[in-house]
C-alpha cells in the first residue's frame, strides 16, 4: 500500500442505518469502546437495494456521519462505504463514499476466458505443492487440477473486481479509499486454498484491498444468531486468516488485510470464536452489519408508548399483510415460521414491555420471536413509505431510541468480539 495511502485501522465495525438518523448513537458505541482503551472505526454502511427503497442518496448517509463526528469530536478514522457495490450501480457512490465493498457474487462459477486461465496457472507455480500456514498444523496440497479448477471458478469473478476497482481508482485516486471485495453470497465456503488461490488472483489484478469477505458455513440470517456449527467457524475463520497472512507476504498485498465478517447482524454466538481468532493470532476484523438500527429505533418507539408504541404496532401489521412481497428480497437470508408470527390483532393489544420483549434479541428470554423479528427486520419498506410520519416520531423519541442504538452496538457486538469482556 502506498504511503500515505488510505488506511482502515486493524479494529472496524460496519453498521446500517437506514433512515438516517442514529449516527451520533452508533458513534457513541466507538467513543465508549476509545474510552476503554480499543480504538474502533465505525463504518457507515447502506446498500444501494435500500437507497432505492427508502428514496435516499448515498450523499445523505456521508452528511449524517460527519455531522455525527463533528458532534461527538471523534477524531479517529471513519468511513461511508458503498455497500456490495457493482459497476453498474458504483456512479452514485463515487462522491461521497471512501469504502467500497465490491461485490462479484453473482460472477462467480462463471467461465473466464480459457487463455486467462492458462495464463493464471503459468503465473503461479509457486502455489502447487505442499503449503504451510502459519499457525495451522497441517499443510495444505495444491495440484494443478485445483489451481485450473479454482481459477475457472473464481477468476471471471476476480477480473470483474478489477473493473470496478479501477472505476472507483479513475474518479477518486488510487490510494483514497478502502477497497473491499465481497465473495459470500455464494452457495458455499471457500476452502483455505482457495482463498489463497483467489488471494493470487486480486494481487495480479493490482487490487490493493484492505479487507476480503469469504463465505463461511451456517447460515448468517437478517438480525438473528448464527445457525451453524460454531467449532467449524471458528475454524474455517483460523484457516482464512492464515491464508490471508500467507498471501501478504507471497504477493504484496497490503499488510493490514483482514478478514470482514458479513455477519448480517447480531450472530451472538460466534462472538467468542470470532474474538478468540483475533487473540491466537492477532488479527483485526471489520465486523459488517453490526447492530440491527432499524429494529432499535422500533424498539425505542414501543418503549416510548403512546403514539410510537401505535406506530410500531401499525408497522407490523401493515408488515404482516405484505409479508410475502417484503420477504421476497431476502428469501436467502431469512427464516421464518409463519405459524411463530403473532396476528396483528394480538399484537394491537400488547403492551410496551410485550412488543419490545418480542422483538429484542434477547435469545434466553421466553418472550423473544424470531420470526417476529426478522418480519421486521426486512419491513423498513413499510417504514419508509410513512416518510414524515415515522421520523417525526424518531424525532420526538430520540433519547429513548438512542439509548437502545448505542446500548446495542456497545453491549451485544463491540464488547464480545472487541473488547472480550
Amino acid at each position: 500500500m502506498a504511503s500515505g495511502a488510505m488506511k482502515l485501522s486493524k479494529y472496524s465495525i460496519g453498521t446500517g442505518d437506514r433512515f438516517g438518523h442514529q449516527a451520533k448513537a452508533q458513534l457513541q458505541a466507538c467513543v465508549q469502546a476509545l474510552d476503554r482503551g480499543t480504538e474502533i472505526a465505525p463504518v457507515w454502511n447502506k446498500s444501494n437495494r435500500e437507497h432505492t427503497i427508502i428514496g435516499s442518496e448515498p450523499d445523505s448517509t456521508r452528511r449524517a456521519a460527519d455531522e455525527a463526528v463533528q458532534a461527538l469530536h471523534w477524531e479517529k478514522a471513519y468511513f461511508c462505504d458503498a455497500d456490495h457495490i457493482t459497476l453498474q450501480t458504483v456512479e452514485r457512490y463515487l462522491a461521497p463514499c471512501d469504502f467500497y465493498t465490491i461485490d462479484v457474487a453473482d460472477a462467480i462459477g462463471k467461465p473466464a476466458p480459457a487463455a486467462a486461465i492458462e495464463a493464471f496457472v503459468k503465473r503461479h507455480p509457486e502455489l502447487l505443492g505442499q503449503i504451510q500456514l502459519e499457525g495451522i498444523e497441517e499443510s495444505f496440497a495444491i495440484t494443478p487440477e485445483d489451481l485450473q479448477q479454482t481459477g475457472e471458478k473464481f477468476l471471471a469473478a476476480v477480473k470483474q473486481a478489477g473493473e470496478v476497482y479501477r472505476k472507483i481508482e479513475g474518479a477518486k485516486g488510487k490510494g483514497n479509499f478502502v477497497p473491499e471485495v465481497s465473495m459470500d453470497e455464494t452457495d458455499r465456503a471457500q476452502s483455505p486454498v482457495e482463498l489463497l488461490i483467489i488471494l493470487a488472483a486480486i494481487a495480479d489484478e493490482g487490487i490493493p484491498i484492505q479487507t476480503i469477505a469469504p463465505k463461511f458455513s451456517g447460515r448468517f440470517n437478517k438480525g438473528v444468531d448464527y445457525v451453524g456449527n460454531v467449532g467449524q467457524f471458528e475454524r474455517e475463520m483460523a484457516l482464512d486468516i492464515a491464508a490471508i497472512a500467507y498471501a501478504v507476504r507471497q504477493y504484496g498485498l497490503p499488510e493490514n488485510l483482514k478478514l470482514s465478517v458479513h455477519s448480517g447482524s447480531d450472530k451472538f454466538s460466534i462472538y467468542p470464536a470470532i474474538r478468540a481468532n483475533m487473540q491466537r493470532f492477532d488479527a483485526g476484523v471489520h465486523l459488517k452489519t453490526a447492530g440491527t438500527t432499524w429494529l432499535e429505533e422500533l424498539i425505542g418507539l414501543a418503549e416510548s408508548g403512546g403514539d410510537g408504541l401505535a406506530l410500531a404496532k401499525e408497522i407490523y401489521a401493515e408488515a404482516f399483510a405484505h409479508r410475502e412481497e417484503l420477504c421476497a428480497p431476502y428469501a436467502t437470508v431469512i427464516d421464518i415460521d409463519p405459524a411463530k408470527l403473532p396476528s396483528p390483532q394480538e399484537v394491537a393489544g400488547w403492551s410496551s414491555e410485550q412488543y419490545t420483549s418480542a422483538l429484542r434479541h434477547v435469545p434466553n428470554s421466553a418472550a423473544y420471536n424470531s420470526s417476529f423479528r426478522q418480519l421486521l427486520h426486512v419491513g423498513f419498506k413499510v417504514a419508509a413509505k410513512l416518510g414524515r410520519r415515522y421520523l417525526d416520531l424518531l424525532e420526538a423519541n430520540e433519547a429513548i431510541i438512542a439509548r437502545n442504538v448505542t446500548e446495542n452496538l456497545y453491549d451485544r457486538h463491540i464488547v464480545p468480539v472487541f473488547l472480550g469482556k
